[in-house]
């Protein structure tokens, strides 16, 4: 409601501890930043390798927080010797979770005034887990969302304060799903900062039924089984977009796909078998229908349209494996 959206006058600021790491972080971190409330601390995974020369590189999140003069946390767990005792020292009101990548013991969720909030990107208890994202554009979903929990010692099972839904597009990738979703969390998150701190409010707790699992994305899973129907590799190459893209083997090479979709009609040839090539993209028979891939990647190269594709290389009477 309007009366939800605006943020009452006589809540007084609050002392936050921020904890993510990635992209998805940034947005509830930024709103939270241009905010009334005061960011005491933010906490993130360590630096991690990245590039050739396998450099450290700070994550996103920190990034953003050093430009904002945050002082930066990055224990690689709370059991290492005195991390709880440094958490419990800055004496925070709260602690927002966002894909920290870290699992938060009990006694780090006791030490907030208000306990620990976290932005999870399904509409819950559906897809609780580490990868929502991907899994509700795999099992076709017709929507996502955010729900905004109160934290407690389960996975994901936490009482509720509040969720935003939103219909998935037709062309939906786990790129643009986890962007849209990104910023809506951020602006959920801030509806919910005033019912937190109002005693007259709670958390709504999950329903039972409905409950089902995100496991962690696998490389492994983005090998296409072309006797799979042409609706559930599109889906796929959808959700692996863009990690860990969907791949298949042609001519001993793997070849990643980064776009395609089911099209209408069948074909007799064995599943993985090219039936057709345009502009448009490039046919390909499956167990049940046909997929077009419009955008496709050579390893060394750059992802190029199925049309450049085709006009180096010659696939006709070829079959994906």
């Amino acid at each position: 409601s309007r009366a939800v959206r605006r943020w009452p006058d006589r809540m007084e600021p609050l002392r936050i501890v921020f904890a993510g790491t990635p992209d998805f972080s940034v947005a509830p971190l930024e709103s939270l930043i241009a905010s009334r409330h005061e960011i005491i601390a933010v906490y993130t995974q360590p630096d991690r390798p990245a590039g050739r020369g396998r450099k450290l590189m700070p994550g996103p999140v920190k990034e953003r927080a050093l430009a904002h003069g945050i002082p930066v946390m990055q224990p690689a767990s709370f059991r290492e010797e005195g991390a709880i005792d440094d958490l419990a020292s800055l004496q925070p009101d709260l602690m927002v979770v966002v894909a920290y990548g870290l699992l938060l013991p009990e006694s780090v969720l006791d030490i907030p005034r208000l306990g620990c909030l976290n932005i999870h990107a399904s509409l819950l208890p559906r897809w609780r887990g580490a990868a929502p994202i991907q899994r509700a554009i795999l099992a076709g979903d017709s929507r996502s969302g955010v729900s905004i929990m109160q934290m407690d010692a389960g996975l994901d099972t936490g009482p509720v304060w509040l969720e935003r839904a939103i219909a998935l597009l037709p062309d939906e990738t786990g790129g643009s799903l986890h962007d849209r979703l990104a910023i809506l969390g951020a602006e959920a998150l801030m509806e919910t900062l005033p019912l937190i701190a109002s005693a007259d409010r709670k958390p709504v707790p999950q329903p039972e039924e409905g409950v089902c699992y995100a496991r962690k994305l696998t490389k492994q899973e983005a090998r296409i089984d072309w006797s799979e129907p042409a609706l559930q590799i599109e889906r796929l190459v959808r959700a692996f977009n863009p990690w860990p893209v969907a791949h298949a083997d042609l001519d001993g090479e793997k070849v990643r796909i980064w776009e395609a979709r089911m099209q209408e009609g069948s074909a007799s040839a064995p599943p993985g078998a090219v039936i057709g090539t345009s502009r448009e993209g490039i046919d390909i028979s499956t167990a049940d229908g046909i997929l077009r891939v419009i955008r496709l990647q050579m390893p060394g190269k750059r992802p190029v349209t199925a049309q450049e594709f085709l006009n180096a290389r010659d696939v006709a009477g070829a079959r994906f494996g």
